[in-house]
């Protein structure tokens, strides 16, 4: 909830900035500055809850920890390349590819009720997938619209 509340605040701002400003409105710019502010803000959260995070993978897979601290990385790379118009595209494409590889490890905590923060089994549990599978649906259109869409329309 917390990311959306992000995305939905920073995409009113920057266009409220626009407004103020007197520039032309710039719906996709918008769009990527609020992508890039919620993938810091998530990005952060492989940070503190590093710990709690890498109980959302299966015990089999290997280097838990370290594969949330590169995800973390890969989210603040994601900000970063959605604001430079040269890599804007290239980088849409990676993170929907990212957005899909990380939905099973989403849907597997909480089936399982992990709680991402913790690591223990006090997470939501599965009614948490009715938000969190559209939600994943959203940020996946929302990457496509802001970088994808609008470079193949120009």
């Amino acid at each position: 909830m917390k990311p959306l509340i992000v995305l939905i605040s920073v995409f009113i701002i920057a266009i409220t900035a626009f407004k103020l400003t007197n520039k032309p409105l710039n719906y996709p710019l918008a769009g990527r500055i609020a992508l890039s502010c919620m993938l810091m803000f998530t990005a952060i959260g492989h940070f503190i809850y590093s710990k709690g995070m890498a109980a959302m993978f299966p015990s089999l897979v290997p280097f838990r920890l370290e594969l949330v601290v590169v995800s973390g990385l890969l989210e603040i790379a994601f900000a970063v390349g959605l604001l430079l118009p040269a890599y804007q595209q290239l980088t849409s494409w990676l993170l929907i590819l990212f957005f899909v590889l990380v939905l099973p490890f989403n849907i597997r905590a909480a089936l399982q009720h992990i709680n991402y923060q913790t690591g223990e089994l006090n997470g939501p549990g599965p009614a948490y997938l009715w938000f969190r599978v559209p939600l994943q649906i959203l940020f996946i259109g929302w990457a496509y619209f802001s970088a994808i869409k609008n470079s193949i329309l120009h």
